[in-house]
This record gives C-alpha cells, sequence and structure tokens, in this order.
C-alpha cells in the first residue's frame, strides 16, 4: 500500500468567479435581448399598403365593369339605319345586318337596329340629286352601297352636302367597286351617323367579308 494508503484529497471545485457590474458583485444569469419594435411597424406598413392597392384596384374594376353594363343596356333606347344597296350586294350585306342585330350591337347607348333595302343604283342617285322623288326608294337612306364609285363622284358633285364618311370599298365585283357612303341629311341624327360608320367597319370584319366572297364577290380584303 502506498503512503498515503489509497486515500486521494478531493480537489474543491473552484467556483467561477463573480461578475463585477456598476451596481455590485452578482452571478451572470442569461439575459434575453428585447426585440427591435420597428421591423415589426415596417412589416405592417407595408401590409397595409399592399392591402390598400389591391383593394383599390378592385373597386376601379367594380366601376369599370359596372360602367360597361350600363353602356350595354342601350341606355338612351332604340334607333335604326337604313342602308340601301345594289341588288348585287343585297344577300351578303343582309346576312351581315342580321348577325349585327342578332348580337344588339351598341352605339352611344343606343341598340342599332340595321335595315336592308334593295334599289338600283340609278334610281338610288336620281332620288338623292334630286331627279326623282325619294319615296321611289323608300326614303333617304341613312347609307348607300352603290354599283361603283362614280356614283358617288356624281352625288358629290351635285348634292356635297349629303357626302358623309365614303371611300371605303366594302367589295368588289365585275364592273367594279362597291363603296360604302354614309348619307349626311336631316333624315339622320349624329347617332344614326355614327352608328352607319360602324356598320361600315363591321363589313370589313373578316367574317362579313367571307359572306362576299361566297356570294362571288370579291373581299376588300383579299
Amino acid at each position: 500500500m502506498g503512503r498515503h494508503g489509497g486515500r486521494h484529497r478531493v480537489r474543491e471545485q473552484e467556483e467561477p468567479a463573480p461578475s463585477v457590474t456598476s451596481t455590485g458583485t452578482h452571478r451572470a444569469v442569461g439575459r434575453r435581448r428585447g426585440i427591435a419594435a420597428w421591423p415589426i411597424a415596417c412589416v405592417v406598413l407595408l401590409g397595409l399598403l399592399v392591402a390598400g392597392w389591391f383593394g383599390w384596384n378592385w373597386a376601379d374594376g367594380v366601376l369599370e365593369s359596372r360602367a360597361a353594363a350600363q353602356a350595354a343596356s342601350c341606355q338612351q333606347g332604340d334607333t335604326t339605319i337604313r342602308v340601301t344597296v345594289d341588288p348585287a350586294l343585297d344577300d351578303p350585306v343582309t346576312s351581315a345586318a342580321d348577325r349585327w342585330n342578332r348580337a344588339q350591337t351598341v352605339v352611344r347607348e343606343h341598340c342599332v337596329h340595321v335595315e336592308v333595302r334593295t334599289a338600283p343604283s340609278a334610281d338610288v342617285e336620281a332620288a338623292l340629286t334630286g331627279t326623282a322623288d325619294p319615296d321611289t326608294i323608300g326614303g333617304y337612306p341613312t347609307a348607300w352601297i352603290p354599283d361603283s364609285p362614280q356614283r358617288i363622284d356624281a352625288l358629290a358633285r351635285q348634292r356635297p352636302e349629303l357626302i358623309g364618311s365614303s371611300g371605303l370599298t366594302i367589295a368588289s365585283g365585275p364592273d367594279g367597286d362597291h363603296p360604302f357612303l354614309a348619307v349626311t341629311s336631316e333624315n339622320s341624327d349624329e347617332t344614326q351617323q355614327h352608328a352607319a360608320q360602324s356598320f361600315q367597319k363591321f363589313l370589313l370584319e373578316p367574317a362579313q367579308q367571307k359572306t362576299f366572297r361566297e356570294a362571288g364577290l370579291t373581299p376588300a380584303k383579299g
């Protein structure tokens, strides 16, 4: 056996040195640091701004939808435009007018109905220039599609006050082009004049141009 008889001194564990602060001596205790408030405030503010932006756009979309619905409700009532055409154009223009009327097309808050009448171009020219009674062609038309541009040229020389928007060829036949003329007269108001121009554009759309091709005419747009 050794001198110490197997006995060992147990070293006492040294206690950690106390921390010293301005208020005295105390043991260090775990301290939690507080979270700054300004990042949270920024996130909340950003959320409010985003919500406000979406809310504004939603309200704006609702107003636009309401405006569109009101515009489509024919608030100003119904109106009719009379389109007189050369006999060669009767079938395709009548088919186009049927599609227009079924769609209940609105122009300036009016539901516009298109009525197609057929008359020889020479008779319409005579009625419009004053050498024949307009009643022979059913009265003054809102628009006229004759058999050639020369008809409109003759009308422009004799009755220039009747010339509204014109010049666009709707289709072509064996004898030449068929231009569209909006007739300006005391029998048609401003809404009807705008409706005539809208119908002219409608006739130039692909679906209507296909109808002219099927009738044996050459479409204005190939």
